[in-house]
């Protein structure tokens, strides 16, 4: 019975993970580029009685063992990579990554981050910057007397000028990972490199492997509400089951001890 306790009480535990990764999905379910993440997990060692195959008589053996489990441990959460529905906001350095690969990010100590949040600005000394104002890698600046951008399938950085002049002033690339799963999330739609992700690869969108830029679009968050919520209510009901079975466990432990008085 006591085991039963501590057996329950991981189950409540590890429901308790699975309500906090549903609610932060919940959260972001207006995020641009964000991905959902859901939990993993194992369940924890056996205490085996006896072994399936043991010899019970002369000539025969147990077809099965006896043996109890300890309960359940979170194994990992996994980002789920499925493509997010693109909304239309017919801005001009709003981008969309259709298909495979992220924006490329330089943080001011010069490491390199990776995104999928396309809604680009531009600073004050006319860098392509994401939404926090880090700066696209490779670095690409609009010329102040620009009057137009456009930003094609390839990733190409097109400006009109004042004077109706058209110009090409660079081209964004992407990077893809072997495990996309493997990134570290660092928040702020960033996502860090590590070393179950992979070393990135790098290339211009259209190229074998990489996905197309949609300009004028976003890409929104791949949280699906519905599936959320089918989520945290089998999370509640077996949080509540491992709670009654702990509640059994004090009932049954009750009735033995006044067994004996």
């Amino acid at each position: 019975m006591l085991r039963a306790f501590s057996t329950a009480a991981t189950g409540m535990s590890a429901q308790q993970m699975t309500v906090d990764v549903i609610a932060h999905n919940l959260a972001n379910i207006n995020t641009n580029g964000f991905k959902r993440s859901q939990i993993d997990f194992q369940d924890l060692l056996y205490l085996k009685i006896s072994e399936a195959g043991r010899e019970v008589g002369s000539g025969v053996q147990a077809p099965t063992g006896l043996e109890i489990g300890s309960g359940v441990r979170p194994a990992g959460t996994t980002k789920v990579f499925t493509p997010g529905e693109l909304s239309n906001t017919e801005r001009d350095l709003d981008v969309a990554i259709q298909g495979e690969g992220f924006l490329q990010v330089t943080m001011p100590n010069g490491e390199k981050r990776y995104t999928r949040d396309g809604s680009l600005q531009k600073d004050a000394n006319g860098n392509l910057v994401t939404s926090t104002g880090y700066m696209l890698e490779p670095a690409i600046s609009v010329p102040v007397d620009s009057v137009s951008i456009d930003i094609g399938p390839g990733g190409a950085v097109s400006v009109t000028s004042a004077a109706g002049q058209k110009s090409t002033v660079g081209t964004i690339q992407l990077a893809r990972f072997a495990n996309p799963a493997g990134l570290s999330s660092e928040g702020g739609n960033l996502l860090k490199e590590t070393e179950a992700s992979g070393s990135p690869l790098v290339g211009n969108p259209g190229d074998s492997g990489f996905g197309m830029i949609q300009s004028g679009f976003l890409e929104k968050s791949n949280v699906q509400m519905v599936t959320e919520l089918v989520n945290l209510i089998t999370a509640q009901r077996a949080y509540e089951i491992n709670s009654r079975a702990i509640k059994a466990g004090d009932e049954m432990l009750n009735t033995a001890n006044q067994l004996v008085r």
